[in-house]
């Protein structure tokens, strides 16, 4: 989908929701929140995941910041 049909498409549902009760644009914001918290939990789940699976497989090292940004020179 170009940029262009992106914006126009989330212009009408800006528009679609500012037509809406204030009651339930209320109830709208509480669902999209929750929803998004519960996005981003998952996320730090898996990314969790990830860090304890390259721990166990020896890919995490230990030091100073002078070794990590020598480390970051190296590459």
């Amino acid at each position: 989908m170009s940029h262009r049909a992106e914006s126009s498409q989330f212009n009408r549902v800006i528009e679609t929701v500012e037509a809406m009760p204030w009651e339930d644009r209320e109830i709208l914001l509480d669902i999209l929140q929750k929803r998004q918290h519960e996005s981003r939990r998952l996320q730090l789940v898996q990314e969790i995941a990830e860090v304890r699976q390259d721990y166990t497989d020896g890919n995490v090292s230990f030091g100073s910041v002078d070794d990590f940004l020598a480390a970051l020179d190296d590459e």
